[in-house]
Order: C-alpha cells, then sequence, then structure tokens
C-alpha cells in the first residue's frame, strides 16, 4: 500500500524550487556566528528505532512515513530505502505513506502532519526538511521540529523518529568544513533532546566533493567526448539541489544502510517518553481545521473533491478547497494563541489577500509568485509570534492583480510574459485550510 501524493504540480515543484526559507522563517534569519555548528557525524545512533526493527525482524506489517520536501519527493533515496527495507524484511509487509510536497518545510509541517501522516499509522517517521528549512531561524526551526515531535508521540509513543538531512550546493560550505550547516546544527539538538537517531545522507557527497571526485551540478553526459570530459567524476544533481538518483540518491541510499548498522543495537523497544519541551512554545497544540469553520461571504465557491477536475487534484492534502474570484470577498475568525495561516494554492490566475489582524494597518499578501506557472500548494501568513491572546482576523481579496510581469522579470525564471497569456488573467484565491496553534473562538 502507498498513501501518497501523484498531483502533477508537486512532481513538478520537484523540480522547480530551489532550497527556500519557508513562509515564517522568513525575514528571520541571524547571522550563522550566533548558532553553534553541530560537528558533522554520518549517524547518531541515540535511543534507536526499536519498535519499528522489533517488527520487522517478526515479520509484521510496517509503515513508513517519510515526510519532507521536494528531495524526498523524488524518486530518489526514499523509493531506495522502501524497496532496501523490503528486501531485507522479506517476511514483513513493508508500506509506505509517502507525504513530501515540494517547496514547503518544518513549519507547514507541524500543521499537515496529523492529516498527511499520523492518520495512517506509521511505525517509522523519516523527518527531512534540512534543505528546505536552510533559511529558517533556528528558534523557528526548534517552535515546529518539536511540534511535530510532540504531536506524533502525543498521538502514538511507539512510533519511531528518525532526523534524516540532505545538501544542497549552496547549503554545502559547512559540511565542507566538517560542520552540519544550521538548520540541521538546529534540528541535531532536538534530536539531543529527545534520543531521535539522525543520518546525514549527505556526508559521502560532501567527501567526495572535496576531493574532486563529484561535480555539484550538471547535465548528464551524453556523447562519447561529454562522457570522456567526466572522467571518473559523479554526477551529484542538475540543479545542484535535487539529485539524480543514480548518483546523488543513490549516494543517500547508502549513507542510510552504512547507518542502519549503528542504529540497530541502540535503545529498547517500548514506548517513547515525553520529556518537557526544549522550547516552551513549541508547535505541539498546531491545528489544521476546514475553511467553512469561519465566516465566509457569500461568493465563496466550495468545490467538489470528487468531480471537480481541478479541485480532486488536491484531494489528498486537501480535505476541503474553496476559490474566490471577486474583489472583496472575505473569510472572518477569531483565535486564540500566538499563530495563525491558511493553507492554500500558489498558481498562474491567483491575485493577492488584504490580511488585517486585531484591525491593524492591513498587509497585502500575493498569492503569486515567480514559481507560479502552475499551481502548488503553500501556506499564507496570518500571524505569528502574536501575544497569546484573543486575536480577530479578517481577509478580503483586493481588488488588484499582482503584478505580475514585474514578479516574473524579477524571478527570472522564465521566458513567458504573463501579459500575453490568458492563464495568469486573473485574482483568484484558493483556500482550503486554517492553520492556528491554539484553538478558534466561536
Amino acid at each position: 500500500m502507498s498513501v501518497g501524493l501523484a498531483e502533477t504540480s508537486v512532481v513538478i515543484a520537484a523540480a522547480v524550487l530551489l532550497s527556500i526559507a519557508s513562509a515564517f522563517g522568513a525575514g528571520q534569519t541571524k547571522p550563522a556566528e550566533q548558532y553553534p555548528l553541530v560537528e558533522a557525524v554520518e549517524c547518531r545512533p541515540r535511543d534507536g528505532l526499536p519498535n519499528v526493527l522489533e517488527k520487522l525482524k517478526a515479520g509484521r506489517e510496517v509503515r513508513i512515513g517519510y515526510f519532507g520536501g521536494s528531495i524526498t519527493a523524488q524518486d530518489g533515496w526514499r523509493t531506495k530505502t522502501l524497496k532496501w527495507l523490503q528486501q531485507q524484511y522479506p517476511a514483513a509487509k513493508v508500506s509506505e505513506i509517502n507525504a513530501a510536497i515540494g517547496g514547503t518545510g518544518s513549519d507547514l509541517g507541524a500543521f499537515r502532519l496529523r492529516h498527511d501522516v499520523l492518520d495512517h499509522k506509521p511505525d517509522l517517521l523519516f523527518v527531512e526538511f534540512a534543505v528546505n528549512d536552510g533559511g529558517t531561524a533556528p528558534e523557528q526551526i526548534h517552535r515546529s521540529m518539536e511540534g511535530i515531535v510532540r504531536q506524533t508521540w502525543k498521538a502514538d509513543a511507539n512510533t519511531d523518529i528518525c532526523y534524516v538531512y540532505t545538501i544542497t550546493q549552496a547549503l554545502a560550505p559547512a559540511l565542507l568544513e566538517g560542520k552540519f550547516p544550521r538548520a540541521a546544527s538546529a534540528m541535531d539538538k532536538l534530536a539531543d533532546h529527545y534520543g531521535i537517531p539522525s543520518i546525514h545522507m549527505a556526508m559521502e557527497v560532501a567527501k567526495l566533493a572535496k576531493e574532486g571526485k563529484l561535480l555539484w551540478t550538471g547535465k548528464k553526459p551524453v556523447t562519447e567526448e561529454e562522457k570522456a570530459a567526466m572522467k571518473d567524476k559523479l554526477l551529484f544533481a542538475p540543479d545542484g539541489v535535487h539529485p539524480y538518483t543514480d548518483t546523488g540518491h543513490q549516494l543517500y541510499l547508502e549513507a542510510v544502510v552504512r547507518s542502519m548498522d549503528k542504529i540497530k543495537p541502540a535503545g529498547k523497544p517500548g514506548p517513547h517518553a515525553l520529556p518537557k519541551p526544549l522550547v516552551a512554545d513549541n508547535w505541539e497544540n498546531a491545528k489544521m481545521l476546514p475553511l467553512d469553520r469561519a465566516k465566509l461571504s457569500a461568493g465563496w465557491q466550495k468545490l467538489d473533491m470528487e468531480k471537480d477536475k481541478f479541485a480532486k487534484g488536491w484531494a489528498k492534502r486537501l480535505p476541503q478547497l474553496w476559490k474566490a474570484d471577486k474583489p472583496g470577498e472575505t473569510i472572518a475568525f477569531r483565535f486564540k494563541g500566538a499563530t495563525a495561516a491558511i493553507y492554500d494554492l500558489l498558481g498562474p490566475d491567483c491575485g493577492q489577500v488584504v490580511v488585517t489582524v486585531d484591525g491593524k494597518p492591513p498587509v497585502v499578501r500575493p498569492r503569486f509568485d515567480r514559481y507560479c506557472t502552475y499551481h502548488r500548494l503553500a501556506m499564507m501568513t496570518i500571524g505569528s509570534g502574536l501575544n497569546d491572546g484573543e486575536h480577530t482576523v479578517k481577509l478580503e481579496l483586493h481588488p488588484d492583480q499582482p503584478d505580475k510581469v514585474r514578479i516574473f522579470k524579477d524571478g527570472k525564471q522564465f521566458d513567458e510574459n504573463p501579459a500575453n497569456n490568458p492563464k495568469y488573467d486573473g485574482r483568484a484565491w484558493y483556500a482550503g485550510s486554517i492553520m492556528i496553534v491554539g484553538d478558534l473562538v466561536e
């Protein structure tokens, strides 16, 4: 059995989106020297994976959750490790829960964890967000990643968790000098606190690059001359981010295989204890709620997730999908907590939203960016780091479209000109869920 996501847009995201700062992390970064970088070690077994290994050895049914971004969404280390485990334990029935979404980080992950992973009862959860959290402040990484751990063990204390770290050419300098990049260093502090094993799957990648035996980026050689020019060097990825299946992802697989030998003796089967939180404001109470729990203006249209072709493509991730395209359409609600967002879509026909919290000066959030030649999942920030009290939210569809020509020109990603293509004409907003750390006030 495979519980996964096959939407074309997410597959495209794997090939397009590079390492990005997650929504709540943007603008919160601090100089790297303020955060101690962890010594680079391929595997820290800590308390191991005793529960899932016991099930595998006994030939029982095992579900493995793969929770991450576009690198995990690829046909790469995820499918390779699944196949390897199936081969190692042929008597066990090993299946995957594919919960990877390109271009998203652990912030969205903390909200979608229950729907995308925990409801499918994982025995093992691989968590891979070190690349997409690369621009996020460690304080925010601690909030969201600790929320993921505590939600998982509150749902089932016998679920084993393993952090896995990937790399990009841009994030590689620290690893080349023997240190984890900042995001992985922040995550490893949490792994220490909870006894979670961690695997940096790119240690061998960095070693080969430092020895001049690996090229970070390039097109695969086709002609004999091109192959000769490569000599014996490995080509990591077409873009320095998303590895080729037979090279970069193969190195990732081999790192997991080596690490399992160290992890196997660690720990004893039994429920994982929840220690005192590392950070008091962690996101263990993150919730994803249906949009119609809010007050919607009359122009909102609920799309049929079974019959509507567009909506059907998002059904595995969004329980509901609503559309508004007339200026002035609104969403209003109150919540108690410090953080709120909307789980929505970015896309070529999308507009922008006016966000007003507690009657303060409004902020405009475009639902279009330089990658919007297609639709993809996103999270729209309403407020983060607010005082932990009651807040009033009003969201209103802006009458004007974003300057899509300028956004594409600034992005320098595509040759398309939105001014000449009707698919970019629109101010729609596709919204699916309310996401809060706290509770709705109804």
